[in-house]
């Protein structure tokens, strides 16, 4: 079986990417994809973590800040990836790499937990990075975006500008998890919080303030919780954004054919 790495564009795109660094928005988003895996994995402790395709350092940064864990590493596929979160000074970032994709350099069983935030979708062998995960770690934190709506057709080229190539419901990356030899420990949904919609649409988009722009991101966040707080865990799935998920490492395996 020929071995999988990511294309040289791949890696060309990411490398402009963290080159055209936005620091204020970045670590607006990483606050919150933090604070959802901190929440997921209430009630566990792990001291030995790995962030794979961990981007700029941004959600490794704030995890040390609250103590999350004591050592920490990281891989990223891009060179400019990889001097972001050197510059970071994070505490207790025990080593920092390169890495092609999918093989990490580590032995078995070398972390307690791995994180995966917002990889996933960017994957094109998905599989084959997840068993990678499982063989390194037994416990994974893992973060995609819900793209999977009723207009997903309709926003084909919005996410492939993103780099999205898969997209997820919160049941189709259960499924996928289970079927690749992991149990789902805990998850928890997540929408897009009014002060993240603010600076999307005032610095981001530089559209001009207004009190009744303001009023409206406010009231459309409200219905939104309303309805999930009306309805329970299969309405959060519906409204989510986000869907978060800590797993483990299956004691029986499946068999892949």
């Amino acid at each position: 079986m020929q071995q999988q790495i990511v294309s040289d564009n791949v890696k060309t795109a990411y490398d402009e990417f963290y080159e055209k660094h936005d620091e204020a928005w970045r670590m607006l988003g990483a606050k919150y994809k933090a604070q959802h895996i901190i929440d997921v994995c209430k009630g566990h402790t792990f001291k030995k973590i790995l962030e794979v395709g961990a981007g700029d350092g941004s959600i490794l940064k704030l995890l040390a800040d609250q103590n999350f864990a004591p050592v920490y590493h990281a891989v990223e596929i891009s060179e400019s990836g990889v001097e972001h979160i050197k510059s970071r000074k994070i505490a207790g970032l025990k080593s920092v790499q390169i890495f092609d994709g999918y093989h990490l350099p580590f032995a078995d069983n070398s972390f307690d937990l791995i994180i995966l935030s917002h990889v996933l979708e960017h994957v094109e062998h998905e599989r084959l990075l997840l068993r990678e995960l499982k063989r390194v770690a037994e416990y994974c934190v893992i973060e995609v975006p819900r793209d999977y709506k009723a207009d997903v057709d309709k926003r084909l080229k919005h996410f492939l500008a993103y780099g999205h190539i898969n997209v997820y419901t919160p049941t189709s990356l259960r499924y996928l998890l289970k079927t690749e030899g992991f149990d789902i420990v805990s998850d928890l949904t997540s929408m897009i919080e009014p002060e993240v919609t603010r600076f999307n649409t005032y610095i981001n988009q530089k559209k001009p303030k207004s009190l009744l722009t303001d009023l409206k991101i406010s009231a459309e966040y409200a219905v939104k919780k309303g309805l999930v707080s009306l309805f329970g865990k299969k309405k959060s799935e519906e409204m989510a954004n986000a869907y978060t998920v800590l797993c483990k490492k299956a004691e029986h395996q499946p068999e892949i054919f």
